[in-house]
Protein backbone atom coordinates (compact mmCIF):
# COMPACT_ATOMS: atom_id res chain seq x y z
CA UNK A 1 0.00 0.00 0.00
CA UNK A 2 1.23 3.43 -1.18
CA UNK A 3 2.52 6.18 2.01
CA UNK A 4 0.34 9.11 1.88
CA UNK A 5 2.27 12.34 1.58
CA UNK A 6 0.92 13.43 5.02
CA UNK A 7 2.52 10.53 6.61
CA UNK A 8 5.92 11.59 5.67
CA UNK A 9 6.42 15.02 4.95
CA UNK A 10 6.13 17.41 8.39
CA UNK A 11 6.38 21.38 6.42
CA UNK A 12 6.86 23.72 9.16
CA UNK A 13 6.03 27.42 7.93
CA UNK A 14 7.31 30.30 9.80
CA UNK A 15 5.43 33.26 9.72
CA UNK A 16 2.17 30.71 8.89
CA UNK A 17 -0.33 33.37 10.19
CA UNK A 18 0.31 36.39 7.98
CA UNK A 19 -0.86 37.40 4.98
CA UNK A 20 0.68 35.05 2.67
CA UNK A 21 1.33 32.02 5.34
CA UNK A 22 -2.55 32.22 5.89
CA UNK A 23 -3.16 31.20 2.19
CA UNK A 24 -0.21 28.73 2.00
CA UNK A 25 -1.26 26.59 4.97
CA UNK A 26 -4.54 25.65 3.96
CA UNK A 27 -3.16 24.73 1.06
CA UNK A 28 -0.68 22.31 2.27
CA UNK A 29 -2.79 20.59 4.20
CA UNK A 30 -5.39 20.61 1.43
CA UNK A 31 -2.08 18.65 -0.63
CA UNK A 32 -1.87 16.18 2.29
CA UNK A 33 1.12 17.57 4.01
CA UNK A 34 1.36 17.76 7.97
CA UNK A 35 1.92 21.73 8.83
CA UNK A 36 3.03 23.27 11.77
CA UNK A 37 3.45 26.82 12.09
CA UNK A 38 5.50 29.01 14.33
CA UNK A 39 4.20 32.63 14.42
CA UNK A 40 4.44 35.48 16.66
CA UNK A 41 0.90 36.50 16.25
CA UNK A 42 1.76 39.88 15.62
CA UNK A 43 -1.65 40.65 14.24
CA UNK A 44 -3.84 38.18 15.46
CA UNK A 45 -4.06 34.58 15.12
CA UNK A 46 -8.03 34.74 13.51
CA UNK A 47 -6.38 33.52 10.47
CA UNK A 48 -5.10 30.07 11.87
CA UNK A 49 -8.81 29.44 13.20
CA UNK A 50 -9.95 27.65 10.20
CA UNK A 51 -6.70 25.08 10.36
CA UNK A 52 -7.71 23.57 13.87
CA UNK A 53 -9.81 21.34 12.94
CA UNK A 54 -7.53 19.60 10.37
CA UNK A 55 -5.61 16.71 12.02
CA UNK A 56 -2.62 17.39 9.95
CA UNK A 57 -2.21 20.85 11.11
CA UNK A 58 -0.73 22.25 14.64
CA UNK A 59 0.75 25.56 15.88
CA UNK A 60 3.00 26.73 18.15
CA UNK A 61 3.18 30.64 19.10
CA UNK A 62 7.05 32.07 19.21
CA UNK A 63 8.93 33.97 17.95
CA UNK A 64 11.89 33.12 15.43
CA UNK A 65 14.75 34.97 17.11
CA UNK A 66 13.91 32.47 20.30
CA UNK A 67 16.57 29.76 19.75
CA UNK A 68 14.91 27.58 21.86
CA UNK A 69 11.23 27.95 20.37
CA UNK A 70 12.57 27.26 17.21
CA UNK A 71 14.72 24.03 18.13
CA UNK A 72 11.88 22.19 19.21
CA UNK A 73 9.42 23.52 16.06
CA UNK A 74 12.28 22.16 14.42
CA UNK A 75 12.36 18.70 15.00
CA UNK A 76 11.51 15.91 12.36
CA UNK A 77 10.93 18.65 9.60
CA UNK A 78 10.93 17.36 6.36
CA UNK A 79 10.34 20.86 4.75
CA UNK A 80 11.12 24.42 6.09
CA UNK A 81 8.75 27.60 4.54
CA UNK A 82 10.76 30.75 5.98
CA UNK A 83 8.17 33.59 5.40
CA UNK A 84 8.68 35.14 8.93
CA UNK A 85 9.56 39.06 8.38
CA UNK A 86 8.69 42.60 8.69
CA UNK A 87 7.23 43.08 4.77
CA UNK A 88 7.44 46.53 3.53
CA UNK A 89 9.84 49.47 3.28
CA UNK A 90 7.18 51.38 5.37
CA UNK A 91 7.26 48.96 8.84
CA UNK A 92 11.07 48.66 8.58
CA UNK A 93 11.24 52.17 8.50
CA UNK A 94 9.47 52.31 11.35
CA UNK A 95 11.12 49.57 13.52
CA UNK A 96 14.58 49.33 11.95
CA UNK A 97 15.63 47.12 14.95
CA UNK A 98 13.13 45.13 14.90
CA UNK A 99 13.37 44.68 11.53
CA UNK A 100 16.94 43.34 11.55
CA UNK A 101 16.19 41.42 14.23
CA UNK A 102 13.04 39.47 12.79
CA UNK A 103 14.67 39.41 8.68
CA UNK A 104 17.98 38.62 10.07
CA UNK A 105 18.75 37.54 13.25
CA UNK A 106 15.78 35.17 13.00
CA UNK A 107 16.40 33.92 9.56
CA UNK A 108 19.74 33.13 10.76
CA UNK A 109 18.27 31.78 14.07
CA UNK A 110 16.16 29.22 11.42
CA UNK A 111 18.55 28.17 9.25
CA UNK A 112 20.77 27.18 12.10
CA UNK A 113 18.23 24.67 13.75
CA UNK A 114 16.27 23.58 10.48
CA UNK A 115 17.63 19.78 9.86
CA UNK A 116 20.92 19.80 7.47
CA UNK A 117 18.87 17.73 5.39
CA UNK A 118 15.13 19.31 5.43
CA UNK A 119 14.15 20.99 2.21
CA UNK A 120 14.30 25.17 2.76
CA UNK A 121 12.71 27.71 0.89
CA UNK A 122 13.34 31.37 1.88
CA UNK A 123 10.51 33.94 1.19
CA UNK A 124 12.16 36.86 -0.36
CA UNK A 125 11.87 39.61 -2.78
CA UNK A 126 11.94 41.78 -5.77
CA UNK A 127 12.57 44.60 -3.68
CA UNK A 128 16.77 43.33 -3.33
CA UNK A 129 16.67 44.21 -7.22
CA UNK A 130 16.62 48.05 -6.33
CA UNK A 131 16.82 50.69 -9.08
CA UNK A 132 17.29 48.49 -12.38
CA UNK A 133 17.40 49.67 -15.69
CA UNK A 134 15.46 47.50 -18.05
CA UNK A 135 14.17 43.53 -17.64
CA UNK A 136 15.83 41.73 -15.17
CA UNK A 137 16.62 38.01 -14.02
CA UNK A 138 18.04 35.98 -11.40
CA UNK A 139 21.57 37.05 -12.46
CA UNK A 140 20.83 41.07 -11.82
CA UNK A 141 23.21 42.19 -9.25
CA UNK A 142 21.06 43.08 -6.08
CA UNK A 143 21.09 46.65 -4.88
CA UNK A 144 18.38 46.88 -2.43
CA UNK A 145 17.83 50.86 -1.44
CA UNK A 146 15.25 50.66 1.67
CA UNK A 147 15.97 48.86 5.10
CA UNK A 148 13.42 46.03 4.31
CA UNK A 149 15.60 45.25 0.74
CA UNK A 150 18.78 45.21 2.79
CA UNK A 151 17.21 42.85 5.59
CA UNK A 152 15.71 40.87 2.76
CA UNK A 153 19.07 40.75 0.75
CA UNK A 154 21.05 39.63 3.63
CA UNK A 155 18.94 37.35 4.95
CA UNK A 156 18.69 35.54 1.02
CA UNK A 157 22.45 35.40 1.08
CA UNK A 158 22.87 33.30 4.27
CA UNK A 159 20.27 31.04 3.35
CA UNK A 160 21.86 30.26 -0.29
CA UNK A 161 24.50 29.50 1.96
CA UNK A 162 22.85 26.30 2.80
CA UNK A 163 22.70 23.11 0.46
CA UNK A 164 18.79 22.60 -0.43
CA UNK A 165 17.60 26.05 0.02
CA UNK A 166 15.67 27.87 -2.66
CA UNK A 167 15.38 31.68 -2.65
CA UNK A 168 11.78 33.03 -4.15
CA UNK A 169 12.11 36.64 -5.26
CA UNK A 170 8.31 37.22 -5.42
CA UNK A 171 6.75 39.91 -7.48
CA UNK A 172 4.43 42.46 -5.21
CA UNK A 173 1.98 40.46 -3.72
CA UNK A 174 -2.08 41.01 -3.96
CA UNK A 175 -5.36 39.77 -3.28
CA UNK A 176 -7.59 38.61 -0.92
CA UNK A 177 -6.07 36.95 2.45
CA UNK A 178 -7.62 35.74 5.62
CA UNK A 179 -4.65 38.33 7.19
CA UNK A 180 -5.73 41.16 4.61
CA UNK A 181 -3.50 43.53 3.79
CA UNK A 182 -4.53 46.80 2.72
CA UNK A 183 -0.80 48.49 2.52
CA UNK A 184 -0.18 46.22 -0.59
CA UNK A 185 -0.71 48.71 -3.88
CA UNK A 186 -2.86 47.40 -5.60
CA UNK A 187 -5.22 46.21 -2.63
CA UNK A 188 -4.59 50.17 -1.64
CA UNK A 189 -5.86 51.05 -4.88
CA UNK A 190 -8.85 48.90 -5.56
CA UNK A 191 -10.06 50.05 -1.63
CA UNK A 192 -9.31 53.51 -2.13
CA UNK A 193 -11.43 53.30 -5.62
CA UNK A 194 -14.26 51.97 -4.04
CA UNK A 195 -14.96 53.69 -0.85
CA UNK A 196 -13.60 56.71 -1.38
CA UNK A 197 -14.27 56.79 -4.80
CA UNK A 198 -10.96 59.05 -5.19
CA UNK A 199 -7.11 58.08 -5.69
CA UNK A 200 -4.10 60.13 -5.97
CA UNK A 201 -1.03 57.67 -7.80
CA UNK A 202 2.61 59.03 -7.90
CA UNK A 203 5.06 58.12 -10.19
CA UNK A 204 2.51 57.06 -12.59
CA UNK A 205 4.45 55.42 -15.25
CA UNK A 206 6.53 53.33 -12.95
CA UNK A 207 6.50 49.50 -13.74
CA UNK A 208 6.11 46.90 -11.12
CA UNK A 209 5.47 43.22 -11.16
CA UNK A 210 2.58 41.37 -9.63
CA UNK A 211 1.48 37.79 -8.51
CA UNK A 212 -1.33 37.33 -6.66
CA UNK A 213 -1.07 35.51 -2.93
CA UNK A 214 -3.42 32.34 -4.33
CA UNK A 215 -0.48 31.60 -6.69
CA UNK A 216 2.12 32.36 -4.18
CA UNK A 217 0.75 29.69 -2.54
CA UNK A 218 0.68 27.33 -5.23
CA UNK A 219 4.57 27.27 -6.22
CA UNK A 220 5.24 26.25 -2.66
CA UNK A 221 4.42 22.64 -3.03
CA UNK A 222 5.02 22.64 -6.88
CA UNK A 223 8.63 23.29 -5.73
CA UNK A 224 8.44 20.54 -3.63
CA UNK A 225 7.05 18.19 -5.37
CA UNK A 226 10.06 18.73 -7.97
CA UNK A 227 12.95 19.52 -5.49
CA UNK A 228 15.65 17.47 -7.60
CA UNK A 229 14.80 20.11 -10.48
CA UNK A 230 14.58 22.97 -8.33
CA UNK A 231 16.81 23.41 -5.07
CA UNK A 232 19.74 25.48 -4.61
CA UNK A 233 18.46 28.48 -6.92
CA UNK A 234 17.05 31.60 -7.10
CA UNK A 235 13.73 31.91 -8.55
CA UNK A 236 11.51 34.97 -9.66
CA UNK A 237 8.02 34.09 -9.31
CA UNK A 238 5.87 35.84 -11.43
CA UNK A 239 4.37 36.16 -15.24
CA UNK A 240 5.35 38.92 -17.61
CA UNK A 241 2.06 39.74 -18.35
CA UNK A 242 1.99 41.26 -15.00
CA UNK A 243 4.64 43.98 -15.37
CA UNK A 244 2.20 46.65 -15.16
CA UNK A 245 2.78 50.44 -14.41
CA UNK A 246 0.70 52.06 -12.01
CA UNK A 247 -0.92 53.90 -14.65
CA UNK A 248 -2.02 50.65 -16.02
CA UNK A 249 -3.25 49.22 -13.28
CA UNK A 250 -5.78 52.63 -12.62
CA UNK A 251 -6.78 52.47 -16.13
CA UNK A 252 -8.18 48.80 -15.67
CA UNK A 253 -9.57 49.55 -12.33
CA UNK A 254 -11.43 52.78 -14.20
CA UNK A 255 -13.01 50.31 -16.57
CA UNK A 256 -14.53 48.49 -13.39
CA UNK A 257 -15.11 50.81 -10.70
CA UNK A 258 -16.27 54.70 -10.76
CA UNK A 259 -13.77 57.06 -9.55
CA UNK A 260 -11.91 59.87 -9.52
CA UNK A 261 -8.22 59.72 -11.01
CA UNK A 262 -5.78 61.86 -10.16
CA UNK A 263 -1.55 62.13 -11.28
CA UNK A 264 0.84 63.55 -8.73
CA UNK A 265 3.74 64.83 -9.37
CA UNK A 266 4.93 64.09 -6.28
CA UNK A 267 5.71 61.32 -3.35
CA UNK A 268 8.35 58.57 -4.34
CA UNK A 269 8.57 54.70 -3.55
CA UNK A 270 12.02 54.22 -1.33
CA UNK A 271 12.61 50.63 -3.23
CA UNK A 272 12.38 52.43 -6.79
CA UNK A 273 11.02 49.83 -8.04
CA UNK A 274 10.60 50.25 -11.99
CA UNK A 275 11.79 47.74 -14.30
CA UNK A 276 10.54 44.40 -16.01
CA UNK A 277 11.20 41.04 -14.68
CA UNK A 278 11.75 37.74 -16.33
CA UNK A 279 10.44 34.67 -15.24
CA UNK A 280 11.74 31.90 -17.59
CA UNK A 281 13.33 30.39 -14.81
CA UNK A 282 10.53 29.34 -13.31
CA UNK A 283 8.42 28.17 -16.05
CA UNK A 284 11.09 25.96 -16.81
CA UNK A 285 10.24 24.30 -13.83
CA UNK A 286 7.08 24.19 -14.87
CA UNK A 287 5.08 26.69 -12.77
CA UNK A 288 2.55 28.45 -14.39
CA UNK A 289 0.37 31.64 -12.23
CA UNK A 290 -3.31 31.22 -12.52
CA UNK A 291 -4.60 34.71 -11.28
CA UNK A 292 -4.76 37.51 -13.70
CA UNK A 293 -4.99 41.20 -13.17
CA UNK A 294 -8.65 41.15 -14.32
CA UNK A 295 -9.53 38.09 -12.14
CA UNK A 296 -7.87 39.53 -9.21
CA UNK A 297 -8.88 42.92 -9.58
CA UNK A 298 -12.67 41.57 -9.66
CA UNK A 299 -12.21 39.04 -6.46
CA UNK A 300 -10.69 42.55 -4.61
CA UNK A 301 -13.69 44.65 -5.23
CA UNK A 302 -16.20 41.96 -4.45
CA UNK A 303 -14.35 40.76 -1.27
CA UNK A 304 -13.36 44.31 -0.22
CA UNK A 305 -16.95 45.45 -0.17
CA UNK A 306 -17.45 43.47 2.70
CA UNK A 307 -14.82 45.17 4.84
CA UNK A 308 -15.92 47.54 7.46
CA UNK A 309 -13.09 49.97 8.43
CA UNK A 310 -14.88 52.91 11.14
CA UNK A 311 -13.65 55.69 11.90
CA UNK A 312 -14.07 55.63 16.18
CA UNK A 313 -14.22 59.70 15.77
CA UNK A 314 -16.75 60.10 13.43
CA UNK A 315 -20.70 60.56 13.71
CA UNK A 316 -21.07 59.55 10.25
Amino acid sequence: MAISRSETERVVVTGGAGYVGSVLVPHLLQQGYRVHVLDNLRFGGESMLGNFIHPNFSFTRGDVTDAAVVKQVMQGADAVIHLAALVGYPVCKKLPGEARSTNVVGTRTVLEHAPVNAKFINFSTGSNYGEVLGICDEDTPLNPLSLYGETKTEAEGMAMERPNTVALRFATAFGLSPRLRLDLMINDFTFQALVNRYLLVYERNFRRTFIHVHDMARVVPHLLRNWERSKNQKLNVGHESMNLTKEDITRILSTKLDFHLYFADVGKDEDKRDYEVNYSRIRGLGFETEVDIHRGLDELIAGLRLVNIRNPYSNV
